[in-house]
């Protein structure tokens, strides 16, 4: 499997596109701490970034890699490989490229400019996020052998978790107000990926007061100890739940 993941690797570096990655998220957040007076501006001016950003690079790096590499699959399959060493092979392979490329770009500099939780927070989160959307992405391209279908369900992914999720999960909540919501939100909090990388980060940054009511349950629940641990075990759920699917998927599809 090292052999193979080393050759993913270094077709990835070849095509320059994470090198050029690993510079906008430097040059990103070197502006943005470097505009800010205090650490914490800067966390919170990096977030965006890490919401949206990330996950669709994420996720439309691994479509497009997946599916240029199709026909080294192809001639992998008709090796003594597994299937199975095959595919995985391709998940680190791309995972690690593009977490040490979030690593460079936002952690150094994180962690030079805010040494404070929440900077951790959010590069913990960036990592898991990258994770996270590589492995939807691996289970869009197993779906289907088309390319243009693939990246379409991959883009609706995306824009499902980052942009429209938030949008359905309010709407819920201003159906049902006269109820109370307390556990419901954060249930809805937990089945987005996204929307709880967010609510890490904020709670780190201690402005829950600006979520209002909720964000004094949030508060609550995401600053304890076990609110923590159970947020980053949803987040690896999230990063296994796709993986599972795909490599079944993966194990049983016609090349």
């Amino acid at each position: 499997m090292n052999k193979v993941i080393k050759y993913v690797i270094y077709d990835i570096v070849r095509n320059r596109f994470v090198l050029s990655y690993t510079l906008l998220l430097l040059f990103t957040s070197l502006a943005f701490y470097g505009f800010g007076s205090e650490g914490n501006k800067g966390v919170l001016s990096l977030l965006n970034i890490i919401l949206m950003v990330v996950p669709l690079v994420s996720i439309v790096f691994t479509t497009i890699q997946f599916y240029n590499s199709y026909e080294f699959l192809e001639l992998l399959s008709a090796q003594p490989i597994s299937r199975g060493t095959i595919f995985l092979s391709q998940f680190w392979g791309i995972n690690l490229s593009l977490c040490l490329a979030f690593f460079i770009g936002v952690g150094i500099p994180t962690w030079i400019y805010d040494g404070t939780g929440a900077g951790a927070t959010l590069v913990l989160c960036g990592l898991l996020l990258s994770l996270v959307f590589v492995s939807l992405a691996l289970f869009a391209c197993t779906l289907t052998r088309d390319r243009a279908k693939g990246i379409g369900i991959a883009l609706g992914l995306w824009f499902y978790f980052c942009l429209l999720y938030d949008g359905l999960a309010l709407t819920v909540l201003m159906m049902f107000s006269d109820y109370p919501l307390d556990k419901v939100s954060l249930a809805l909090t937990a089945l987005n990926p996204v929307d709880l990388a967010r609510i890490l980060i904020l709670m780190k940054l201690d402005i829950s007061a600006l979520l209002g009511i909720t964000g004094a349950i949030f508060q609550k629940f995401f600053t304890s100890e076990k609110g923590m641990i159970i947020s980053i075990l949803l987040l690896l759920f999230w990063i296994m739940l796709p993986l599972l699917k795909a490599y079944r998927t993966f194990l049983k599809k016609d090349l």
